[in-house]
C-alpha cells in the first residue's frame, strides 16, 4: 500500500469508529423500539430515517469497516457459485463442492453448474463458528486444567 492509500484507509477507519460510537450511543437509548433511526446526512441537512434493523446491520459494518476489515452486503436470497461460497466460507472450492455432496452444505444446478443460496452458506458458517469456538474453548479450559497455563 502506498502512503496515501495508508492514509485514506486510516481516515475510513476513523471516520467508521467515530459514526459507530454515536449510531452505538443512539441505538442504546432505543434500546427495544422498533421505530426507525433517524440520520442526518452532512451538508444537505436532510434526514433519513433507517429501520431498525437496517440500523442494526448498518453497526456491523461500520464495527468492521473501524476494524479495518473489508465488508461486503450479499442479500440472503443471493445465489453463490461454489467459488463465492468458498471465498466466504475461507475454504477451497473442492471442499464446498464435497460438502455439498455429503449434503452437509444444500445447493442445486443450473444447468450443469452448481449453486447454493447465500443464506445456506451463511448458517453453515455460523454453526462451523459456534463449534469452533467450543471447541477452542474446551482446549483452553483441558489446558488450565492440567496446568499448562502458568
Amino acid at each position: 500500500m502506498t502512503n496515501l492509500q495508508d492514509n485514506s484507509a486510516t481516515e475510513t477507519r476513523a471516520t467508521a469508529r467515530q459514526a459507530l460510537r454515536k449510531l452505538n450511543s443512539v441505538l442504546a437509548k432505543r434500546s427495544g423500539s422498533i421505530e426507525g433511526v433517524d440520520v442526518a446526512v452532512e451538508g444537505s441537512g436532510e434526514v433519513i430515517r433507517l429501520p431498525q434493523d437496517v440500523a442494526g446491520l448498518l453497526r456491523d459494518i461500520l464495527a468492521n469497516t473501524a476494524a479495518g476489515r473489508s465488508v461486503s452486503v450479499i442479500p440472503t436470497s443471493a445465489e453463490l457459485t461454489t467459488q463465492q461460497a468458498a471465498d466466504l466460507l475461507n475454504v477451497s472450492r473442492p471442499h464446498v463442492v464435497k460438502l455439498m455432496d455429503d449434503g452437509i452444505l444444500e445447493g442445486h444446478k443450473v444447468g450443469t453448474h452448481r449453486r447454493l443460496y447465500a443464506s445456506d452458506v451463511q448458517a453453515y458458517k455460523h454453526q462451523r463458528d459456534i463449534k469452533q469456538r467450543a471447541a477452542a474453548d474446551e482446549l483452553t479450559s483441558l489446558t488450565d486444567h492440567l496446568g499448562l497455563y502458568e
